[in-house]
């Protein structure tokens, strides 16, 4: 199983790493060349619904197809949580007929709400914990 962790490398700035040797800048919305937590979020979203919508969309398109989803939705600040998110996914359907959209949108939507582990967790709910460790060398006598 793939270790997630981040690291504080400034003031409200981390990096966050994998055991895979992925890494992301994460920070305030104030700082350039990093995501907020909020917008990682976001984008794990739609990159979930992308690829969960890649075997039916590459079944009828082809393995070259090209697409976009843009997810947005404005935080509450006074709740401190993202009350809507909408994902818009932009395709290329120039080629089917309007039958051969409408049934790929319910094949796209249907493989969307079953395989995508992100939006799943999002609309279910999840029970999030959250310790402090405390780091023994840092506690050790010099």
């Amino acid at each position: 199983m793939t270790e997630l962790w981040v690291e504080r490398t400034g003031v409200r700035r981390y990096t966050g790493r994998s055991t895979r040797g992925a890494e992301v800048l994460v920070g305030s919305e104030d700082v350039e060349g990093v995501f907020t937590p909020g917008e990682l979020m976001k984008i794990a979203l739609a990159a979930c619904s992308g690829m969960s919508s890649d075997a039916p969309l590459r079944r009828r398109l082809g393995d070259d197809y090209a697409a976009t989803i843009r997810v947005s939705g404005p935080a509450d600040r006074e709740q401190e949580r993202y009350p809507l998110l909408a994902e818009t996914l932009e395709i290329d359907l120039s080629g089917l007929t309007e039958d051969e959209v409408k049934r790929l949108r319910v094949v796209v939507e249907r493989a969307i709400d079953q395989v995508c582990t992100v939006g799943r967790t999002l609309k279910s709910g999840t029970e999030v914990t959250f310790e402090v460790k405390v780091d023994e060398r840092s506690h050790e006598e010099k």
